[in-house]
């Protein structure tokens, strides 16, 4: 009887260092906060979106054997993350669960520029104890806009996306245009469409097409119409790949870099 009173006491003992050592349960509740979680706690308890392994997923070649989640409440209660990190997934329901339950949720910002994009990163990172790797994924981006700088030689181009759609001032992808050593062609601010009728009458001297190797992306969009690929080509300085843009992230540097890379 006391052999076994004091194994049970040993155990007891033992119970909150197995507590401890649990690895960190962390939730993402979409496509963007995949990328963070998977590049800053990759020996955390993950559980990451259904959109994780996507072609227009920069770390979907780390996804292999990691949990698919839904973002519902019921998904959430039953992973029981210590920390839940989002971009845009998660209604306002369950993330007041979450925050009722001391659930710590960590939110990605829409960055605008670079310098947003490394406020998220320092944010989350710092979130998940990860301010290392936060700091080194900084760190690539500062390399990266190194080697994109002045790639564009100051001309103008102007970005387009199946949709029909472009952007101007204000926007992440008008930082990418600027940081490959670009001037956006596209005065008025923000998203709007590009206008087939505008291409048209007066073409843009360089096009940027972002999303275009995405076949499911607007496949009958005004970006594919027969008037604005003649306009196109010849002068498509690049097709940037659609896991560079799909959330503001680190790798929008390498955005930049492969755009100024194409330039040259």
């Amino acid at each position: 009887m006391s052999r076994r009173c004091g194994a049970l006491a040993a155990l007891l003992l033992l119970a909150p260092a197995v507590a401890e050592a649990r690895p960190l349960r962390v939730l993402s509740l979409d496509q963007c906060a995949d990328q963070y979680v998977l590049a800053l706690a990759p020996e955390a308890d993950l559980a990451v979106s259904s959109r994780a392994d996507d072609p227009d997923s920069w770390m979907r070649h780390s996804t292999q054997g990691r949990l698919r989640v839904r973002p519902t409440l019921e998904a959430a209660i039953g992973f029981q993350p210590d920390v839940v990190v989002r971009y845009w997934g998660g209604e306002p329901r369950l993330l007041a669960a979450l925050e009722k339950r001391g659930t710590r949720v960590l939110n990605i910002d829409d960055a605008t520029d670079m310098a947003g994009v490394r406020e998220n990163l320092r944010s989350v990172s710092h979130g998940l104890g990860q301010e290392a790797r936060g700091a080194a994924l900084i760190a690539h981006m500062d390399r990266r806009l190194a080697q994109a700088a002045g790639g564009g030689r100051g001309r103008q181009a102007v970005y387009v996306t199946p949709g029909g759609y472009t952007t101007g001032a204000g926007s992440l992808i008008d930082s990418i245009l600027k940081a490959a050593g670009f001037r956006n062609g596209v005065t008025g601010p923000g998203y709007q469409p590009l206008g087939i009728e505008k291409i048209a009458l007066s073409p843009p001297a360089l096009f940027v097409r972002g999303f275009f190797q995405q076949w499911r992306a607007d496949w009958r969009g005004p970006g594919r119409h027969p008037v604005v690929e003649r306009a196109a080509r010849g002068r498509t300085v690049a097709d940037l790949p659609a896991s560079t843009l799909s959330c503001p992230a680190w790798f929008v540097a390498d955005a930049a870099a492969l755009l100024a890379e194409a330039a040259r």
